[in-house]
């Protein structure tokens, strides 16, 4: 008798786990159905004499991640949906499409060249239709092909161009914008170059730019050659500045800035002092987005304005910051690149002393006060409860 009650507690667990496993999966089904999904096509290519270093399991499970690491830093607002090709031989050797490692000496035609035969091998099995973007991802290495990942366009072939990307056989037209990877990309890689996809052109500027200065990244196009020289605007606290913090670690998130710029934070989350006005606001971590408030938005003119935001090391990518605290960023939406030493956004460095802005975040109690006299802006860290800080701001 004992044995046979055994059993039936035994079958009772088993259902019960059973149910929570299915209430579980049909909660992430809601979820993903809550969802704005971005759905992409991904077009495996390989190359004559270049054997492709990677199985389908691999590349699939690197497009997981990135559907984890957008979910993260959108709140769950947008998720993104791929779909595979088989690998698809190019009829030119990779000598034929390799490019510069330096952004402003690339050939453009090697990369129309590559999208074009991508797009044509892929053609008779696969309706573009059906998708808002078209990934390339490459067979070859980092160093055979130049770069390890790039953005066709909106990108190396510019913002307003004339060209469409056409099969030759059935005229179908590649849906919105082209990004490129060898099959070393980091994940903070594939978010940097399809987020430029994602944020497209407005006015005739990339949504989305790059926060590294190109200038500088053409004289030091390599992490081998000097390229952290170019992290002088968001070092590395956005992939769309630094791509990654360590080659070993997951990417940091994205800054507020960037999340602004792509539509994944709430109004309501966002609080703005104006001129004449002093305000005392708490402000929770970035990363999470429980928080009541964010952002704090600062505007100077029609164009200009601070923004203010707490990062700390919760959740999955913030986990990989280089320090926590608050971030005080300049933006000027006149500015379209980062070139000549402008960019559209800016960190205020707390601590100038860190190289490649490492130390840039304010905290109590040695780095609790920043000033802008000219602007009459001042931000001060009163105190800090949990992860969360209150600060006054006062505007003259």
């Amino acid at each position: 008798m004992f044995k046979k009650r055994v059993y039936s507690m035994a079958l009772v667990l088993i259902s019960l786990l059973f149910l929570l496993k299915a209430s579980a999966a049909a909660a992430d089904t809601a979820k993903e159905d809550e969802c704005e999904k971005k759905k992409g096509l991904v077009i495996l290519v390989e190359f004559p004499y270049v054997i492709p270093k990677v199985d389908d399991y691999f590349v699939r499970d690197r497009f997981k991640q990135l559907n984890n690491y957008v979910r993260e830093m959108s709140y769950g607002k947008v998720c993104a949906e791929f779909d595979f090709t088989g690998w698809h031989k190019l009829p030119d050797s990779i000598k034929q499409y390799s490019i510069s490692d330096a952004n402003l000496q690339v050939d453009k035609s090697r990369i129309v060249k590559l999208i074009q035969d991508s797009i044509d091998a892929a053609d008779e099995e696969n309706d573009f239709s059906r998708y808002s973007f078209i990934v390339l991802f490459l067979s070859a290495k980092f160093e055979e092909y130049g770069m390890i990942g790039l953005c066709g366009y909106p990108g190396m072939l510019g913002w307003s161009q004339d060209i469409v990307f056409k099969t030759k056989k059935k005229g179908q037209v590649v849906p919105g914008g082209v990004a490129i990877f060898t099959f070393q990309a980091h994940l903070g890689t594939l978010f940097h170059d399809v987020a430029h996809v994602w944020g497209g052109v407005r006015d005739g500027k990339r949504v989305v730019p790059c926060l590294y200065d190109h200038d500088i990244q053409a004289q030091h196009p390599t992490l081998f050659s000097g390229w952290a020289k170019a992290l002088i605007n968001m070092g590395y606290w956005d992939p769309m500045s630094c791509h990654l913090y360590q080659r070993h670690l997951p990417p940091p998130g994205i800054s507020s800035w960037t999340k602004l710029r792509l539509g994944w934070i709430a109004p309501e989350k966002i609080k703005i002092v104006e001129p004449k006005q002093t305000a005392e606001l708490v402000l929770g971590p970035l990363e999470d987005g429980a928080s009541d408030t964010l952002v704090i938005k600062i505007p100077l003119t029609k164009t200009t304005f601070y923004l203010i935001e707490n990062r700390q090391p919760l959740g999955d990518f913030d986990a990989h910051l280089p320090g926590k605290g608050i971030l005080i960023m300049y933006a000027d939406d006149t500015v379209a690149e980062c070139r000549h030493g402008r960019a559209p956004v800016k960190l205020m460095d707390a601590n100038p002393s860190v190289s490649y802005l490492q130390g840039a975040a304010y905290d109590l109690p040695d780095q609790a006060v920043f000033i802008d006299k000219e602007r009459g802006v001042e931000i001060k860290l009163l105190e800090k409860t949990g992860d969360a800080y209150k600060i006054r701001v006062s505007r003259k």
